[in-house]
């Protein structure tokens, strides 16, 4: 056996051919398009009928219209109520659903090819005869109104919700979601009217992929869809999102948050925009995987967070560059040094060869995997249709990618990467993260999570003065679920430096790096469960010989409340 074996990795693999067959294109009289791509290596077919209305095309004082309508058209049609359509579906082994983005609206389905015809007239019951029941109607509307309530809760929609708000403004992408007064007067009537001007077949592609033979395929649409009436598509003109020029603070308050979920962001590209392949390669070594720049900083060196990610949303008529993470409360405002750190760095240095090859080898091996399956491979294809890609754009992927230069990814992290035009969102703490961050930019704006705009006066200066005695032995109850669980905290303090002891019934935990800023304290304890440690966050407020607070961990999923006295 060769010595080096053990040391040596072994040489990668041959480029994995890409290959599918040439797409065949028809359109019927009613102006609906077809694209046809016969593979017959397994004994299925999808379907995909795409719209190209969605999201942004909700018509004013109407917000998340687009969006029931997709979920309900699979609850009643003209012949079928909810339960029946489903047990239709379940029997043939099928699938059949409606989702809804920002620029389009797709009902896929798939199914063996024995039972194409049958899931094919399943798909048109849906798309031309939607009845909307007014149970099911409701129905959608109480639960809606429900997930809007949770949303709310999550640290992460708060700060997609201001970040989407600043970086788009008056353009419909701002919107992420509808409010519960706009679920609440979605109506059958409503649904009825917006269904007939956008389901129309000269806004629609029609896109099959798997075991099925073009010719007879289009004789079969034309028969189901042949009747279905043109009708005028609606052209709609948008505000053009913010010219930025300056970095702003946005703070969403949620007081005794362990974490700061931290979102920076700027506008970008769309997705057609020539310089995407160069953007996608640039953002693999800044930010999109785990051997990434701001990953390695953040997490491997620093410490400061489980994950730190940049990402690039490309939509139809714009895009925006994102850096996010969620942070330690009490780093919040190194974690900004560090992330403008690296966007500085990319914009000023080459990017060295070893990390170049890294990152494209990545994104050619990755994507003949996508398109492994059927639904992965319809997928793309539906992607490459939507957007008008090229029609060599699949054949070809892996070569573009391949001839991104270093100085090509220099050139668009300095055009498309802005630092100083940022829009910098945290959800977390504002008494504890307002002094740490004020510097990042000339303007904060704080809001609580109902996003109602708050005054900056009442958290101003709130950290200042000397930190407060916390030191002894503090008995701790938390409310886990209803019940409630003792925890004790002994805390030794210098200054604003705390160490100590957290015990609960999990186990032990040494806290070696907490602080004290006024009467604040911000503190980790390494808990063993099972050979493994887990993190503790913890995150309190002292007044006098009462403390009040949370413990959150990567094992529950939300911050838990603690309350308690000092012994």
């Amino acid at each position: 056996m060769p010595a080096d074996i053990r040391t040596t990795p072994p040489p990668p693999l041959g480029a994995v051919e890409f290959d599918i067959p040439k797409p065949i294109e028809h359109r019927l009289e009613n102006g609906l398009r077809i694209v046809v791509v016969e593979d017959d290596r397994l004994p299925l077919v999808s379907f995909r009928l795409a719209f190209a209305s969605g999201d942004i095309n909700d018509p004013p004082g109407h917000t998340g219209l687009s969006s029931a309508l997709g979920s309900m058209l699979v609850e009643g049609t003209a012949n079928y109520s909810s339960l029946q359509f489903a047990e239709k579906v379940e029997r043939l082994g099928s699938s059949l659903s409606a989702s809804v983005s920002d620029d389009f609206t797709i009902v896929a389905a798939s199914a063996l090819s024995l039972y194409s015809s049958e899931i094919l007239d399943l798909l048109a019951e849906v798309v031309l005869r939607p009845s909307f029941p007014e149970g099911e109607l409701d129905l959608y509307r109480r639960n809606t109104v429900e997930h809007l309530k949770f949303q709310r809760s999550q640290p992460g929609f708060l700060a997609n919700e201001q970040a989407s708000r600043l970086i788009y403004g008056d353009h419909p992408y701002a919107t992420i979601s509808p409010n519960a007064a706009d679920i609440e007067k979605i109506d059958r009537e409503s649904l009825s009217r917006f269904h007939a001007a956008k389901f129309i077949p000269n806004n629609a592609l029609f896109i099959a992929v798997g075991d099925v033979n073009a010719n007879e395929l289009f004789e079969q649409l034309n028969a189901i869809f042949g009747d279905w009436q043109s009708g005028k598509v609606a052209s709609a003109e948008y505000a053009k999102p913010p010219v930025r020029s300056t970095r702003s603070i946005t703070i969403v308050d949620r007081p005794g948050s362990a974490q700061s979920n931290i979102v920076l962001g700027n506008l970008a590209i769309k997705r057609t925009d020539p310089d995407y392949f160069s953007v996608l390669v640039m953002n693999q070594v800044l930010g999109a995987g785990a051997s990434s720049r701001v990953f390695m900083n953040l997490r491997e060196e620093k410490g400061y967070t489980y994950g730190a990610y940049t990402r690039l949303d490309t939509k139809k008529l714009a895009g925006n560059f994102e850096a996010t993470a969620e942070v330690r409360t009490a780093v919040t405002g190194d974690s900004l040094k560090e992330f403008f750190y690296e966007l500085g760095r990319i914009r000023e240095d080459l990017v060295g060869e070893e990390e170049l090859r890294d990152a494209k080898s990545f994104l050619t091996g990755v994507f003949p995997i996508r398109a492994e399956t059927q639904e992965g491979l319809t997928n793309l294809i539906v992607n490459q249709q939507l957007y008008g890609l090229p029609d060599d754009y699949l054949q070809t992927y892996r070569e573009k990618v391949d001839a991104v230069t270093a100085e090509d990814v220099l050139r668009v992290a300095k055009k498309h990467i802005r630092p100083d035009e940022m829009a910098i969102v945290i959800v977390g703490d504002a008494e504890e993260v307002l002094e740490q961050v004020r510097s990042y930019a000339d303007s904060v704006e704080i809001f609580d999570t109902e996003g109602i705009a708050q005054d900056e006066s009442k958290y101003a200066g709130v950290k200042g003065g000397q930190p407060v005695d916390i030191a002894g032995k503090w008995k701790l109850i938390i409310d886990f679920q209803g019940q409630q669980l003792p925890v004790s905290l002994t805390l030794d303090q210098d200054g604003e430096s705390v160490a100590g002891l957290l015990e609960t019934m999990l186990g032990n935990g040494k806290i070696t790096d907490g602080k004290v800023t006024g009467s604040r304290l911000s503190a980790t304890a390494a808990v063993e469960m099972q050979g493994q440690p887990i993190e503790f966050a913890i995150s309190g407020k002292a007044d006098g010989d009462s403390m009040t607070g949370t413990i959150s961990a990567p094992i529950v999923p939300d911050p838990l409340p603690f309350a308690g006295s000092r012994a």
